[in-house]
Parts: C-alpha cells; sequence; structure tokens
C-alpha cells in the first residue's frame, strides 16, 4: 500500500516547514537583552533590540533609569519630551544600507515608548 499525497497537500506542507524553520532561526539569532553586552559590544546591540521593545523592559522607567541600565545615548532630543537615541550596529542583509537606531521616548522623564527605526548618517 502506498501512501497518496495530494498535490495541494504537498503546497500546505511546505509552507508550513518553511514558517517553522524561520520562526526557529529568527529565534535562534535574536538574543535576550543583556547589560553588559549591551554596553560593551555596541555593535551587537541589533541582536538585543527587539527584545527591549517587545518586553517592554523601558516602559516606566526614568530617564537616569535608562542611561543607567543602556548607557549615555548617542543622541539626545528635546522636542515636546525627551528622546533619546541609541546605535545598534548594522544587522547583516542585503538590502538595508542604513542602521537602525533604538529610540526611546520619554514623557515628563518617563518612558512611554520604544521603537526601533531606521537612520541614516
Amino acid at each position: 500500500m502506498r501512501l497518496q499525497i495530494k498535490k495541494y497537500d504537498k503546497i500546505i506542507l511546505f509552507f508550513f516547514v518553511a514558517f517553522i524553520s524561520a520562526s526557529s532561526l529568527i529565534w535562534l539569532f535574536e538574543e535576550r537583552f543583556d547589560q553588559s553586552k549591551w554596553i560593551t559590544n555596541p555593535t551587537q546591540r541589533y541582536k538585543m533590540a527587539n527584545d527591549i521593545v517587545e518586553s517592554k523592559l523601558l516602559i516606566g522607567k526614568t530617564k537616569d533609569e535608562v542611561i543607567s541600565l543602556l548607557g549615555e545615548p548617542e543622541m539626545t532630543l528635546e522636542a515636546g519630551g525627551d528622546t533619546l537615541l541609541y546605535k545598534l550596529g548594522n544587522a547583516p542583509s542585503f538590502f538595508k544600507s542604513e542602521q537602525d537606531r533604538l529610540v526611546v521616548l520619554l514623557y515628563n522623564n518617563v518612558v512611554a515608548q520604544v521603537v526601533l527605526t531606521p537612520f541614516k548618517e
């Protein structure tokens, strides 16, 4: 008795395996935030940036607490509140030429939002 797999089932199986593989690779190459690695290896910060944003690690912290945790920012902007920018290093990519920045938006000296944004130098 031979197992017959329909063409439609093969396509679904292929996409399922591709999704699982891609998710595993993303998880494998992403790192959890580690303060000592963040401070000592600024060119590899891009590996931890998503964890900082997704875990909401900085939300509710004061500006001094953020600086104590992440170090001095590359740049501070003051327009209606403070904005701290941190360089993340260059993630391997075939298409992107600009570096991402971790942008920490403070309102009344408390972190309200943290985002990643491309930044041309």
